[in-house]
C-alpha cells in the first residue's frame, strides 16, 4: 500500500511520486506532509538526505497555481542547494508546468531579473534576494508559503537579519515552514515571531551509530598532509569528503593532493557557481574519488555513497562536527570519520569530545609515512610553489636552494623560499614563509609560515593552517 495516499495529495502527485520509486515516507515526511497539506506552519528538524525538499514541496505543488505570480518563496543558505531544491521541485512537479527559477549570487543578476515576472516560485539565497528587493525586481505581495531550508545554517552564517527582512516583505497570512539539521532557541524564537502557532516535528537521525566508526591520528604538525595523502592513496573504498575550515586550506589541500595523484576535487564560496557546479557533478559522478570542502560550500548538498568523512581541519563548532559526520554511515551503510588533528586542533576536539561524550573516537597510532613536500599556492596564483618560478621585488636569495622560489617584496631569502613583505627567512629550509613584516628562521621541513608583524621559528606546518595574529571572520 503507498502510504502517500493517507496524505491528502492529489491523483497528479501521488502518480509521480510512484514513477520516481517512491513508495515509502521517510519520518519527516510522514509526520509533516499532512500538517503541511492542511496549511499548518511547521518547524522540522531533518538532516540533509532525509527527503525534507519533497515535504514542503508537497505544499508548494498543490497550492501555487500556474501563471498567477509569486506564490512560494524558499530561503536556501547556498546556491548550490538553491540549485537542487529547484531540480526536485521541478521533477515532482510533473505535467503541472510551475515556473521555478533560482536567485543567488555570483552569477548575472539581468536573467534573473527577466525571469521574475514569469515565476511562480523562487529558491533563492538571502543575499541575492534582498538586492532584488531593494532594485524592485522581487514582489513578494502574494507569497502563501514561505519555506526556511537550512535554517540553522542560514543563521550560523549571520543572515538572521536578511532573512528577517525578507519575511516581512511577505504577507502576514501565508504558511510558513522552517526546515532545519538541528533546532535551536534561535530558531524557535524565530517561529514565535513569524509563524501562527507552529508544530514542531523531529525526525530521526539519519546516522546509525552503529555503523559509524570514528578514529583519529595525533600527527606532528608538519606530517599531517603526509599523512592525508598516505591514507587516501590506500583508500578503496566509496567516495570521500574531506573537510577544511578554510578555502585556504581547501585550496592548499586539493593541489597538494593531485600533485600526488591523488584523484580529488575541491568546492568553497570562492569558486564561480558555475566552477562549483563543474566540480559537484565530477564528484557525483564517479570522475573524482575525493571532494575537499568547507562546511559552508558541502551544507545540504546531497551526495550519496559517501563512505568515509575526513577532517582535516577540527571546526571550532561542534555542530559542524556533526554535521560532516552524518554524510556517512547511511541508509545502513557502513561508514568511518578519520580525525586528522595536531596541536592546533587539541582545543576544538577536546570541545567535541566533551560535549559528545556519547561519541567513540578510537586513537589510532601513526603509520610509517612517505614524507610529501608541500606546494603553497599563492593567492596571485603565480609563484609561490616549491620548485616555482621567481618573481620577486627588490628581493634576494643567496643560499644553497633545494628547488625553491623567492618571491620577496624588500625581503631576503636564504637557502629556501620566501615571499614575504618586509620580512626575513633564515636558516635551512626545504619550504616556503610567507610573512608580512615577520621573521621565520631555524629548520623548516615541507611547511609554510604566515605571520601578521609576528615570528615563526623552527618546524613549521605542512598544512599552512596555523593560529595568526590577524583577526576577521571565517569565509568558506
Amino acid at each position: 500500500m503507498n502510504v502517500f495516499k493517507e496524505f491528502g495529495l492529489s491523483q497528479e502527485l501521488l502518480e509521480t511520486i510512484e514513477k520516481k520509486g517512491i513508495t515509502e515516507p521517510t519520518k519527516i515526511q510522514s509526520d509533516t506532509i499532512p500538517l503541511i497539506i492542511e496549511g499548518k506552519d511547521v518547524i522540522g528538524e531533518s538532516a540533509t538526505g532525509s527527503g525534507k525538499t519533497l515535504a514542503f514541496g508537497c505544499g508548494i505543488i498543490e497550492r501555487v497555481v500556474p501563471g498567477q505570480g509569486l506564490q512560494a518563496l524558499v530561503l536556501t543558505p547556498t546556491r548550490e542547494l538553491a540549485e537542487q531544491v529547484k531540480n526536485e521541485l521541478n521533477l515532482f512537479s510533473g505535467s503541472k508546468h510551475l515556473n521555478i527559477i533560482t536567485i543567488y549570487g555570483g552569477v548575472g543578476i539581468g536573467p534573473q531579473i527577466h525571469g521574475l515576472p514569469k515565476a511562480d516560485v523562487v529558491v533563492g539565497t538571502p543575499g541575492r534576494l534582498l538586492d532584488h528587493l531593494e532594485r524592485g525586481t522581487l514582489n513578494l505581495s502574494k507569497i502563501m508559503l514561505l519555506t526556511l531550508d537550512e535554517a540553522d545554517r542560514m543563521l550560523d552564517m549571520g543572515f538572521i537579519d536578511d532573512v528577517e527582512r525578507i519575511i516581512s516583505q511577505c504577507p502576514k497570512e501565508r504558511q510558513t515552514l522552517f526546515f532545519s539539521a538541528t533546532i535551536s532557541q534561535t530558531i524557535r524564537n524565530l517561529g514565535n515571531h513569524h509563524m501562527h502557532e507552529y508544530t514542531e516535528v523531529k525526525g530521526v537521525k539519519m546516522v546509525d551509530p552503529s555503523k559509524l566508526k570514528q578514529v583519529y591520528y595525533d600527527s606532528p604538525k608538519n606530517v599531517k598532509l603526509s599523512l592525508l595523502v598516505h591514507l587516501l592513496s590506500k583508500e578503496e573504498s566509496g567516495l570521500v569528503m574531506v573537510f577544511c575550515n578554510t578555502r585556504r586550506t581547501t585550496d592548499f589541500v586539493v593541489s597538494n593532493l593531485k600533485t600526488n595523484k591523488v584523484d580529488a576535487v575541491a568546492i568553497h564560496g570562492g569558486f564561480t557557481q558555475n566552477k562549483r557546479s563543474k566540480m559537484l557533478d565530477m564528484f557525483n559522478g564517479n570522475k573524482a574519488h575525493v571532494l575537499v570542502c568547507t562546511d559552508v560550500a558541502a551544507r545540504g548538498l546531497h551526495i550519496d555513497n559517501v563512505s568515509h568523512v575526513y577532517n582535516y581541519e577540527i571546526p571550532p563548532d561542534s555542530t559542524d562536527y556533526v554535521h560532516r559526520i552524518g554524510r556517512t554511515a547511511r541508509a545502513g551503510e557502513d561508514g568511518k570519520v578519520v580525525n586528522i588533528i595536531c596541536e592546533y586542533d587539541y582545543d576544538n576536539f577536546s570541545r567535541i569530545q566533551s560535549e559528545h561524550r556519547d561519541y567513540t573516537i578510537e586513537k589510532l597510532e601513526m603509520p610509517q609515512v612517505e614524507r610529501v613536500f608541500a606546494k603553497h599556492p599563492e593567492p596571485s596564483g603565480r609563484g609561490g610553489f616549491r620548485g616555482g618560478s621567481r618573481g620577486g621585488f627588490r628581493g634576494r636569495s643567496s643560499g644553497g636552494s633545494r628547488g625553491g622560489s623567492s618571491g620577496g617584496f624588500r625581503g631576503r631569502s636564504s637557502s629556501g623560499s620566501s615571499s614575504g613583505f618586509r620580512g626575513r627567512s633564515s636558516g635551512s629550509s626545504s619550504g616556503s614563509s610567507s610573512g608580512f613584516r615577520g621573521r621565520s628562521s631555524g629548520s623548516s621541513s615541507g611547511g609554510s609560515s604566515s605571520g601578521f608583524r609576528g615570528r615563526s621559528s623552527g618546524g613549521s606546518s605542512e598544512g599552512g593552517s596555523g593560529p595568526r595574529r590577524f583577526g576577521g571572520r571565517r569565509r568558506n
